[in-house]
């Protein structure tokens, strides 16, 4: 399933992270969840072979690379049925935006530790009361005149991995000096910071990376805990969020094809009459209806990436939600296509797929709406009026 797109190293890169997945597979991945445990053997081995850290700087103890080559390995992992999505939110949320506006005593501190494993940091953007509208978050930030600290107050949830996480990197509102509006800025907010509090948030979805709800109860942060430009808010969210889409894509079309792998083999085998049921068109062509979708989903993460790596914000951002948009609802149509198939036995633990059917769902809702996606690409894009 390698696009001819991609380079000779990508698709090395492909089948490296493939060997390493398939070597663990989805029968690891829940042996953890069902432990309650979280995957570790799998993180610290896709560190030490650097796919963590393929995407952080060089200098920095990363790969040199880009979200192109992020995107592939969870890709990769994922179609072995195991995918880390903490990926999404440690190196190439966190780890981007420290590495592009980060200080070079932020950049010390937190990328090597991202590159190499040995560190993680969660992302808390979505709050109760704000959902989908970044411009309606509450949690704010105030300058203690005497010390220069700042105080952070606010509420975040469904943020991923804060049990697990050395620090949390919290999307915040200043109040502008000139304006009086309030402008969105990061913080990095150390995981046993006084007032910091965390709530396990008892979900359906089974996966080792649980949620929390955040309290925060006037943090008090160093001046250094910010990051970058007080002023550049926006550029360096969504230097963030376009990742962030590109890679939730890439779990969802590891996804899809891991569920596509398993509905393939089980109807090339099962015989109902004289023929396996694979034969039979009714099941043969909704699976590559499936494959198609995937294939297509992929092409437009791999152009995003390519923005986005090139330095085309604007364009990435189009293309990135699109991706997710579209490698969402792939996945989905796969999942229940690769449960049809198996009938009954697709929704037995033996054959891994039922817990898929929750999973699968997750990237039409995180970590924006395909709702909200319609909405960016029809004022965007196609440039027609808002009704709000």
């Amino acid at each position: 399933m390698t696009a001819t797109l991609e380079t000779e190293e990508h698709k090395q890169l492909r089948a490296a992270v493939a060997a390493l997945g398939n070597r663990y597979g989805r029968d690891y991945m829940t042996k953890v969840v069902r432990a309650e445990a979280h995957p570790d053997e799998l993180w610290a081995d896709a560190a030490k072979l650097g796919y963590l850290g393929v995407s952080l700087p060089e200098e920095y103890g990363g790969g040199g690379g880009g979200i192109a080559e992020l995107s592939i390995v969870l890709e990769e992992l994922g179609a072995a049925g195991c995918p880390l999505l903490m990926m999404v939110v440690s190196p190439a949320i966190c780890g981007t935006v420290i590495a592009r506006f980060g200080t070079e005593e932020q950049k010390q501190a937190w990328l090597p530790g991202l590159a190499d494993g040995s560190r993680t940091m969660a992302f808390g953007i979505t709050e109760p009361d704000a959902g989908s509208n970044s411009h309606r978050i509450t949690t704010t930030a105030r300058r203690d005149a005497a010390s220069g600290d700042w105080l952070l107050t606010g509420r975040k949830v469904f943020v991923s991995g804060v049990d697990i996480a050395d620090a949390t990197l919290i999307v915040g509102r200043t109040e502008d000096a000139r304006t009086g509006s309030l402008k969105p800025c990061l913080f990095i907010v150390d995981r046993d910071a006084p007032g910091f509090q965390r709530h396990q948030i008892d979900m359906e979805l089974q996966a080792p990376e649980k949620q929390f709800e955040l309290v925060l109860d006037d943090v008090r942060l160093p001046a250094d805990a910010l990051v970058g430009d007080e002023d550049a808010g926006l550029l360096q969210l969504f230097a963030g969020l376009n990742p962030e889409r590109v890679m939730t894509a890439a779990f969802a079309i590891g996804m899809g094809r891991y569920a596509i792998s398993r509905a393939v083999a089980y109807a090339k085998e099962r015989t109902v009459w004289k023929a396996p049921i694979g034969a039979h068109q009714a099941i043969a062509h909704p699976l590559a209806k499936a494959h198609i979708d995937l294939e297509l989903a992929r092409l437009m993460m791999q152009k995003a990436a390519h923005l986005y790596d090139t330095g085309d914000d604007m364009g990435a951002g189009e293309a990135a939600n699109m991706a997710k948009f579209a490698a969402a609802d792939a996945c989905v149509q796969a999942v229940d296509q690769a449960v049809h198939t198996l009938g009954g036995n697709g929704l037995t633990r033996e054959y891994g797929l039922a817990s898929l059917i929750t999973a699968a769902r997750v990237a039409r809702i995180a970590p924006v709406s395909r709702d909200m996606i319609l909405n960016f690409v029809s004022h965007q894009s196609l440039g027609l009026p808002k009704s709000y």
